[in-house]
Protein backbone atom coordinates (compact mmCIF):
# COMPACT_ATOMS: atom_id res chain seq x y z
CA UNK A 1 0.00 0.00 0.00
CA UNK A 2 1.47 3.56 -1.19
CA UNK A 3 2.04 6.00 1.44
CA UNK A 4 0.31 9.09 1.53
CA UNK A 5 1.43 12.52 2.57
CA UNK A 6 -1.32 15.07 2.73
CA UNK A 7 0.84 18.55 2.65
CA UNK A 8 -0.22 22.25 3.63
CA UNK A 9 -3.90 21.72 4.55
CA UNK A 10 -5.37 22.82 7.47
CA UNK A 11 -6.54 19.61 10.15
CA UNK A 12 -9.72 20.02 11.97
CA UNK A 13 -10.21 16.84 14.04
CA UNK A 14 -12.31 17.81 16.91
CA UNK A 15 -12.05 14.56 18.83
CA UNK A 16 -8.05 15.34 19.52
CA UNK A 17 -8.51 18.99 20.21
CA UNK A 18 -6.67 19.69 17.06
CA UNK A 19 -6.94 23.03 14.74
CA UNK A 20 -3.98 24.23 13.13
CA UNK A 21 -2.09 23.97 10.01
CA UNK A 22 -0.65 20.51 9.85
CA UNK A 23 1.01 17.45 7.27
CA UNK A 24 -0.49 14.22 7.88
CA UNK A 25 1.21 10.77 6.48
CA UNK A 26 -0.36 7.77 6.09
CA UNK A 27 1.09 4.52 6.07
CA UNK A 28 -0.16 1.24 6.06
CA UNK A 29 -3.48 2.23 6.48
CA UNK A 30 -3.15 3.92 9.23
CA UNK A 31 -1.85 7.32 10.43
CA UNK A 32 1.74 7.28 10.52
CA UNK A 33 2.97 10.92 11.43
CA UNK A 34 1.32 14.07 11.90
CA UNK A 35 3.69 17.29 12.05
CA UNK A 36 3.71 21.32 11.53
CA UNK A 37 3.82 22.23 7.38
CA UNK A 38 6.94 20.77 5.91
CA UNK A 39 8.42 18.87 8.66
CA UNK A 40 7.02 14.99 8.00
CA UNK A 41 9.90 12.65 8.90
CA UNK A 42 8.87 9.70 7.14
CA UNK A 43 7.48 10.81 3.67
CA UNK A 44 10.08 9.50 1.56
CA UNK A 45 8.17 8.01 -1.08
CA UNK A 46 5.29 8.52 -0.34
CA UNK A 47 2.16 10.00 -2.80
CA UNK A 48 1.78 13.52 -1.89
CA UNK A 49 -1.25 15.45 -1.93
CA UNK A 50 -1.30 19.41 -1.84
CA UNK A 51 -4.30 20.32 0.68
CA UNK A 52 -3.38 23.95 0.91
CA UNK A 53 -6.14 26.52 1.41
CA UNK A 54 -8.30 22.93 1.89
CA UNK A 55 -9.69 21.75 5.15
CA UNK A 56 -8.22 17.66 6.70
CA UNK A 57 -10.56 15.91 8.47
CA UNK A 58 -11.21 12.70 10.41
CA UNK A 59 -13.44 10.63 7.48
CA UNK A 60 -17.16 11.41 7.96
CA UNK A 61 -19.42 8.42 10.00
CA UNK A 62 -22.87 7.66 9.06
CA UNK A 63 -24.29 5.56 11.36
CA UNK A 64 -27.68 5.09 9.55
CA UNK A 65 -27.93 3.92 6.19
CA UNK A 66 -30.16 1.43 3.94
CA UNK A 67 -27.41 -0.03 1.25
CA UNK A 68 -30.47 -2.48 0.19
CA UNK A 69 -27.88 -5.25 0.12
CA UNK A 70 -28.87 -8.16 -0.16
CA UNK A 71 -32.57 -8.66 -1.77
CA UNK A 72 -32.37 -5.03 -3.69
CA UNK A 73 -29.56 -4.63 -5.49
CA UNK A 74 -32.00 -2.69 -8.11
CA UNK A 75 -32.21 0.40 -5.71
CA UNK A 76 -29.15 -0.02 -4.51
CA UNK A 77 -25.82 -2.32 -3.84
CA UNK A 78 -22.76 -2.13 -1.56
CA UNK A 79 -20.75 -0.93 -4.31
CA UNK A 80 -22.74 1.82 -4.80
CA UNK A 81 -24.05 3.27 -2.07
CA UNK A 82 -20.26 2.91 -0.66
CA UNK A 83 -19.16 4.80 -3.88
CA UNK A 84 -21.71 7.83 -2.99
CA UNK A 85 -20.94 8.19 0.51
CA UNK A 86 -16.75 8.32 -0.68
CA UNK A 87 -18.08 11.35 -2.63
CA UNK A 88 -19.68 12.97 0.41
CA UNK A 89 -16.84 12.37 2.55
CA UNK A 90 -17.76 9.54 3.98
CA UNK A 91 -15.03 6.43 5.24
CA UNK A 92 -17.53 4.38 7.70
CA UNK A 93 -21.59 3.59 7.09
CA UNK A 94 -23.25 1.55 9.67
CA UNK A 95 -26.08 -0.40 7.57
CA UNK A 96 -29.52 -1.38 8.54
CA UNK A 97 -30.53 -4.86 8.59
CA UNK A 98 -34.10 -3.98 7.01
CA UNK A 99 -32.47 -6.19 3.76
CA UNK A 100 -34.25 -9.36 2.00
CA UNK A 101 -33.77 -11.38 4.17
CA UNK A 102 -33.57 -9.21 7.09
CA UNK A 103 -29.92 -9.17 8.71
CA UNK A 104 -30.75 -11.06 11.45
CA UNK A 105 -27.49 -13.87 11.47
CA UNK A 106 -24.42 -13.59 11.98
CA UNK A 107 -24.06 -15.05 8.69
CA UNK A 108 -25.67 -12.18 6.91
CA UNK A 109 -23.66 -9.97 8.83
CA UNK A 110 -20.27 -11.40 7.49
CA UNK A 111 -21.35 -11.42 3.72
CA UNK A 112 -22.21 -7.94 3.88
CA UNK A 113 -18.38 -7.10 4.65
CA UNK A 114 -17.23 -9.69 2.55
CA UNK A 115 -14.27 -8.21 -0.13
CA UNK A 116 -16.61 -9.59 -2.92
CA UNK A 117 -19.15 -6.41 -2.29
CA UNK A 118 -16.75 -4.14 -3.34
CA UNK A 119 -16.85 -1.83 -1.08
CA UNK A 120 -15.14 1.93 -1.67
CA UNK A 121 -15.22 2.46 1.90
CA UNK A 122 -15.68 0.48 5.62
CA UNK A 123 -19.35 -0.71 6.39
CA UNK A 124 -20.51 -1.71 9.68
CA UNK A 125 -23.63 -3.97 9.90
CA UNK A 126 -26.42 -3.56 12.53
CA UNK A 127 -28.24 -6.57 13.12
CA UNK A 128 -32.07 -7.50 13.67
CA UNK A 129 -32.82 -6.91 17.14
CA UNK A 130 -35.60 -9.85 16.73
CA UNK A 131 -36.28 -12.74 14.27
CA UNK A 132 -36.87 -11.11 11.04
CA UNK A 133 -37.56 -8.06 13.00
CA UNK A 134 -40.95 -9.11 13.98
CA UNK A 135 -40.69 -7.89 17.37
CA UNK A 136 -41.46 -11.23 19.11
CA UNK A 137 -37.99 -13.28 19.80
CA UNK A 138 -34.67 -11.49 20.06
CA UNK A 139 -31.83 -12.59 18.27
CA UNK A 140 -28.27 -13.78 19.43
CA UNK A 141 -26.36 -10.45 20.36
CA UNK A 142 -23.70 -11.77 21.38
CA UNK A 143 -23.34 -14.12 17.81
CA UNK A 144 -24.23 -11.00 15.73
CA UNK A 145 -21.36 -8.61 17.41
CA UNK A 146 -19.40 -11.41 17.20
CA UNK A 147 -19.11 -11.16 13.01
CA UNK A 148 -19.29 -7.68 12.98
CA UNK A 149 -22.40 -6.00 13.76
CA UNK A 150 -21.98 -2.74 15.88
CA UNK A 151 -25.48 -2.47 17.45
CA UNK A 152 -29.04 -4.13 17.26
CA UNK A 153 -32.63 -2.29 15.80
CA UNK A 154 -35.47 -3.14 13.76
CA UNK A 155 -35.21 0.11 12.70
CA UNK A 156 -38.98 0.69 10.41
CA UNK A 157 -40.11 -1.94 12.33
CA UNK A 158 -40.21 -0.91 16.26
CA UNK A 159 -40.24 -2.39 18.93
CA UNK A 160 -44.16 -1.94 20.24
CA UNK A 161 -44.38 -4.95 23.52
CA UNK A 162 -43.23 -3.56 26.39
CA UNK A 163 -41.54 -6.82 27.38
CA UNK A 164 -39.51 -7.27 24.30
CA UNK A 165 -38.06 -4.01 24.38
CA UNK A 166 -37.22 -4.18 27.95
CA UNK A 167 -35.52 -7.93 27.18
CA UNK A 168 -33.73 -5.91 24.13
CA UNK A 169 -32.05 -3.33 26.31
CA UNK A 170 -30.81 -5.49 29.07
CA UNK A 171 -29.58 -8.12 26.75
CA UNK A 172 -27.75 -5.85 24.37
CA UNK A 173 -26.15 -3.91 27.73
CA UNK A 174 -25.11 -7.34 28.68
CA UNK A 175 -22.77 -7.77 25.03
CA UNK A 176 -21.91 -4.35 24.98
CA UNK A 177 -24.04 -2.67 21.92
CA UNK A 178 -25.97 -0.06 21.22
CA UNK A 179 -29.96 -0.23 20.86
CA UNK A 180 -31.31 1.71 17.99
CA UNK A 181 -34.93 2.51 17.91
CA UNK A 182 -37.51 3.79 15.15
CA UNK A 183 -39.67 5.60 17.70
CA UNK A 184 -42.53 5.40 15.81
CA UNK A 185 -45.97 3.80 17.30
CA UNK A 186 -47.46 2.23 14.52
CA UNK A 187 -50.77 2.12 16.09
CA UNK A 188 -50.81 5.89 16.14
CA UNK A 189 -49.72 6.13 11.70
CA UNK A 190 -51.78 3.15 10.22
CA UNK A 191 -52.19 4.37 6.54
CA UNK A 192 -50.72 7.72 7.39
CA UNK A 193 -48.33 8.95 4.51
CA UNK A 194 -47.16 12.60 5.95
CA UNK A 195 -47.06 14.31 9.00
CA UNK A 196 -50.75 15.58 10.44
CA UNK A 197 -51.19 19.09 10.30
CA UNK A 198 -53.07 21.73 7.63
CA UNK A 199 -50.41 20.50 4.34
CA UNK A 200 -52.23 16.76 4.74
CA UNK A 201 -55.69 18.01 5.65
CA UNK A 202 -55.27 20.60 2.23
CA UNK A 203 -53.74 17.54 0.30
CA UNK A 204 -56.85 15.02 1.71
CA UNK A 205 -53.99 12.62 3.50
CA UNK A 206 -53.91 10.98 6.82
CA UNK A 207 -51.31 11.90 8.96
CA UNK A 208 -48.75 10.67 11.71
CA UNK A 209 -48.88 12.50 14.84
CA UNK A 210 -46.15 13.47 16.45
CA UNK A 211 -47.52 11.46 19.77
CA UNK A 212 -46.75 8.50 17.55
CA UNK A 213 -42.75 9.41 18.00
CA UNK A 214 -42.48 11.05 21.46
CA UNK A 215 -44.99 8.74 22.87
CA UNK A 216 -42.41 5.91 21.89
CA UNK A 217 -38.96 7.60 23.00
CA UNK A 218 -40.69 8.41 26.46
CA UNK A 219 -42.18 4.81 26.69
CA UNK A 220 -38.50 3.83 25.89
CA UNK A 221 -36.66 6.12 28.22
CA UNK A 222 -39.48 4.71 31.42
CA UNK A 223 -37.79 0.62 30.53
CA UNK A 224 -34.22 2.41 30.48
CA UNK A 225 -34.78 3.89 33.86
CA UNK A 226 -36.72 0.79 35.35
CA UNK A 227 -33.47 -1.44 34.11
CA UNK A 228 -31.21 0.48 36.48
CA UNK A 229 -27.89 -0.65 34.61
CA UNK A 230 -25.63 1.77 33.33
CA UNK A 231 -24.59 -0.35 30.48
CA UNK A 232 -27.54 0.18 28.57
CA UNK A 233 -27.54 2.51 25.95
CA UNK A 234 -30.72 3.85 24.37
CA UNK A 235 -30.31 5.76 20.53
CA UNK A 236 -33.13 7.11 18.86
CA UNK A 237 -33.03 7.23 15.01
CA UNK A 238 -33.25 10.14 13.27
CA UNK A 239 -35.37 12.29 15.81
CA UNK A 240 -37.85 14.95 14.06
CA UNK A 241 -40.07 16.18 16.92
CA UNK A 242 -39.63 19.15 19.82
CA UNK A 243 -41.84 16.54 22.06
CA UNK A 244 -38.68 13.54 21.75
CA UNK A 245 -36.10 15.95 21.96
CA UNK A 246 -37.23 17.13 24.98
CA UNK A 247 -37.52 13.62 26.10
CA UNK A 248 -34.33 13.26 25.44
CA UNK A 249 -32.93 16.18 27.07
CA UNK A 250 -34.62 15.19 29.99
CA UNK A 251 -33.14 11.41 29.91
CA UNK A 252 -29.76 13.02 29.77
CA UNK A 253 -30.30 15.22 32.79
CA UNK A 254 -31.29 12.41 34.58
CA UNK A 255 -27.90 10.64 34.11
CA UNK A 256 -29.27 8.14 31.25
CA UNK A 257 -27.47 7.33 28.68
CA UNK A 258 -29.70 8.07 25.91
CA UNK A 259 -28.59 9.43 22.62
CA UNK A 260 -29.63 10.84 19.63
CA UNK A 261 -29.87 11.80 16.02
CA UNK A 262 -30.92 14.16 13.35
CA UNK A 263 -30.68 13.83 9.70
CA UNK A 264 -30.40 17.49 7.94
CA UNK A 265 -33.61 16.47 5.97
CA UNK A 266 -34.99 17.28 9.14
CA UNK A 267 -33.49 20.27 10.11
CA UNK A 268 -33.92 21.89 6.55
CA UNK A 269 -36.97 20.78 5.50
CA UNK A 270 -40.94 21.08 6.87
CA UNK A 271 -44.25 19.33 5.87
CA UNK A 272 -44.50 22.59 3.02
CA UNK A 273 -42.18 20.65 1.09
CA UNK A 274 -44.34 18.05 -0.08
CA UNK A 275 -45.96 20.90 -1.99
CA UNK A 276 -48.07 19.25 -4.38
CA UNK A 277 -47.88 15.47 -3.32
CA UNK A 278 -43.49 15.65 -4.49
CA UNK A 279 -42.40 11.91 -3.22
CA UNK A 280 -38.94 12.98 -3.09
CA UNK A 281 -40.45 14.48 0.16
CA UNK A 282 -41.73 11.61 1.83
CA UNK A 283 -39.77 10.14 4.36
CA UNK A 284 -40.28 8.36 8.04
CA UNK A 285 -40.27 10.00 10.32
CA UNK A 286 -42.05 12.67 8.16
CA UNK A 287 -41.08 15.93 7.43
CA UNK A 288 -42.58 17.96 10.27
CA UNK A 289 -43.98 21.57 10.67
CA UNK A 290 -41.77 24.27 11.72
CA UNK A 291 -42.12 24.42 14.94
CA UNK A 292 -40.47 21.14 14.95
CA UNK A 293 -37.78 21.42 12.62
CA UNK A 294 -36.86 24.80 14.48
CA UNK A 295 -36.62 22.49 17.85
CA UNK A 296 -34.19 20.37 15.70
CA UNK A 297 -32.30 23.24 14.82
CA UNK A 298 -31.78 24.68 18.49
CA UNK A 299 -30.92 21.32 19.80
CA UNK A 300 -27.85 20.65 17.34
CA UNK A 301 -26.99 23.92 18.36
CA UNK A 302 -27.27 23.37 22.10
CA UNK A 303 -25.65 20.04 21.82
CA UNK A 304 -28.15 18.00 22.70
CA UNK A 305 -27.97 16.32 19.55
CA UNK A 306 -24.79 13.75 19.08
CA UNK A 307 -24.94 13.10 15.62
CA UNK A 308 -25.84 13.90 12.41
CA UNK A 309 -26.93 10.96 10.13
CA UNK A 310 -28.47 10.67 6.91
CA UNK A 311 -31.09 7.91 6.79
CA UNK A 312 -29.92 7.26 3.03
CA UNK A 313 -32.62 5.67 1.78
CA UNK A 314 -32.75 4.76 -2.17
CA UNK A 315 -35.14 3.85 -4.35
CA UNK A 316 -36.07 3.01 -7.91
CA UNK A 317 -37.23 5.89 -9.90
CA UNK A 318 -40.47 3.84 -10.62
CA UNK A 319 -40.89 2.92 -7.19
CA UNK A 320 -41.38 6.98 -6.29
CA UNK A 321 -43.31 7.97 -9.84
CA UNK A 322 -46.60 6.91 -8.07
CA UNK A 323 -49.94 7.86 -5.84
CA UNK A 324 -47.84 10.04 -2.63
CA UNK A 325 -49.89 7.54 -0.75
CA UNK A 326 -48.38 4.12 -2.09
CA UNK A 327 -44.55 5.69 -2.76
CA UNK A 328 -42.03 3.99 -0.45
CA UNK A 329 -40.68 5.90 2.20
CA UNK A 330 -36.87 7.46 2.00
CA UNK A 331 -34.53 9.94 0.13
CA UNK A 332 -31.05 9.68 -0.65
CA UNK A 333 -28.54 11.84 1.26
CA UNK A 334 -24.96 10.68 1.45
CA UNK A 335 -23.96 12.88 -0.92
CA UNK A 336 -25.39 15.84 0.26
CA UNK A 337 -24.82 15.93 4.19
CA UNK A 338 -21.60 17.93 4.61
CA UNK A 339 -22.45 20.35 1.86
CA UNK A 340 -25.76 20.87 3.12
CA UNK A 341 -24.48 20.81 7.13
CA UNK A 342 -21.79 23.40 6.48
CA UNK A 343 -24.39 25.40 3.97
CA UNK A 344 -26.40 26.03 6.85
CA UNK A 345 -24.95 24.67 10.63
CA UNK A 346 -21.51 26.75 9.55
CA UNK A 347 -22.54 29.62 7.25
CA UNK A 348 -26.09 30.55 7.87
CA UNK A 349 -26.38 29.33 12.02
CA UNK A 350 -22.54 30.12 12.85
CA UNK A 351 -21.97 26.48 14.21
CA UNK A 352 -17.68 26.40 14.16
CA UNK A 353 -16.54 24.07 11.66
CA UNK A 354 -15.33 21.86 14.42
CA UNK A 355 -18.45 21.56 15.80
CA UNK A 356 -20.49 20.49 12.42
CA UNK A 357 -17.21 17.86 11.60
CA UNK A 358 -17.63 16.62 15.20
CA UNK A 359 -21.47 15.41 14.75
CA UNK A 360 -20.29 13.74 11.27
CA UNK A 361 -17.38 12.20 12.26
CA UNK A 362 -15.90 11.84 16.23
CA UNK A 363 -19.52 11.84 18.25
CA UNK A 364 -21.18 9.30 15.74
CA UNK A 365 -17.80 6.75 15.81
CA UNK A 366 -18.08 7.12 19.60
CA UNK A 367 -21.75 6.39 19.67
CA UNK A 368 -21.40 2.67 17.92
CA UNK A 369 -17.67 2.51 19.84
CA UNK A 370 -15.84 2.44 16.54
CA UNK A 371 -12.33 2.21 18.00
CA UNK A 372 -9.94 4.29 15.81
CA UNK A 373 -12.34 6.04 13.80
CA UNK A 374 -14.03 9.56 13.78
CA UNK A 375 -10.58 10.79 14.55
CA UNK A 376 -6.83 11.24 13.40
CA UNK A 377 -4.69 10.61 16.02
CA UNK A 378 -1.30 8.57 15.00
CA UNK A 379 -2.09 5.08 15.17
CA UNK A 380 -6.10 5.46 14.04
CA UNK A 381 -7.36 4.23 10.83
CA UNK A 382 -5.93 6.15 8.00
CA UNK A 383 -9.82 7.70 7.27
CA UNK A 384 -9.33 11.10 6.07
CA UNK A 385 -11.36 14.15 3.86
CA UNK A 386 -10.22 16.58 2.57
CA UNK A 387 -12.62 19.33 1.06
CA UNK A 388 -12.36 22.77 0.16
CA UNK A 389 -14.45 24.49 2.64
CA UNK A 390 -15.24 27.60 0.47
CA UNK A 391 -16.02 25.72 -2.46
CA UNK A 392 -20.25 26.76 -3.09
CA UNK A 393 -21.28 24.18 -6.10
CA UNK A 394 -24.64 22.63 -6.62
CA UNK A 395 -25.94 18.98 -6.22
CA UNK A 396 -27.54 17.54 -9.50
CA UNK A 397 -29.16 14.36 -8.77
CA UNK A 398 -28.55 12.98 -12.10
CA UNK A 399 -24.38 12.80 -11.54
CA UNK A 400 -25.00 10.95 -8.01
CA UNK A 401 -23.22 7.77 -7.43
CA UNK A 402 -26.03 5.83 -6.20
CA UNK A 403 -28.49 3.98 -7.84
CA UNK A 404 -30.94 6.42 -6.76
CA UNK A 405 -32.34 9.87 -7.08
CA UNK A 406 -34.76 10.26 -4.90
CA UNK A 407 -33.87 13.35 -3.20
CA UNK A 408 -35.34 16.76 -2.55
CA UNK A 409 -32.11 18.75 -2.42
CA UNK A 410 -31.35 18.29 -6.30
CA UNK A 411 -30.15 21.88 -7.28
CA UNK A 412 -29.86 23.22 -4.49
CA UNK A 413 -26.50 25.02 -3.10
CA UNK A 414 -23.90 23.28 -1.20
CA UNK A 415 -20.84 24.75 1.20
CA UNK A 416 -17.54 22.20 1.16
CA UNK A 417 -16.44 20.53 -2.01
CA UNK A 418 -14.93 17.19 -1.55
CA UNK A 419 -11.50 16.98 -3.04
CA UNK A 420 -10.68 13.32 -1.56
CA UNK A 421 -12.11 10.91 0.28
CA UNK A 422 -9.07 8.43 1.88
CA UNK A 423 -10.05 5.31 3.84
CA UNK A 424 -7.71 3.73 5.75
CA UNK A 425 -5.46 4.80 3.61
CA UNK A 426 -6.78 4.60 0.14
CA UNK A 427 -8.04 6.98 -1.82
CA UNK A 428 -11.54 6.02 -2.23
CA UNK A 429 -12.94 9.16 -4.09
CA UNK A 430 -11.04 12.16 -6.02
CA UNK A 431 -12.66 15.04 -6.68
CA UNK A 432 -10.46 16.67 -8.95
Amino acid sequence: MTAIAIRGGHLIDPGAGVDGLKDVLLKDGRVAEIAGPGKLKQANGAQVLDATGLVVAPGLVDIHVHLRDPGQGYKETIATGTAAAAAGGFTSVAAMPNTIPVNDSAEITRWMQAPERGAAIRVFPIGAATRGSKGETLNDFAALKSAGAVAVTDDGHPILKDNVMRETLAAAARVGITVIQHAEDTRLTVGASMNAGPVAFRLGLRGMPTEAESGLVERDIRLVTELRDARVHLHVAHTSTAAALAAVRQARRSGLRVTCEVAPHHFLLTEEHVGMYNTNAKMNPPLRSAVDRNAMIEAILDGVVDAIATDHAPHAIHEKEVEFEFAPNGITGLETALGLSLRWLHKEWKMPIGRVLSLLSAQPAALLNLKGRGTLTVGSYGDVVVFDPKAEWIFHARDTKSKARNTPFDGWTMQGKVRWTISEGRIAYSGE
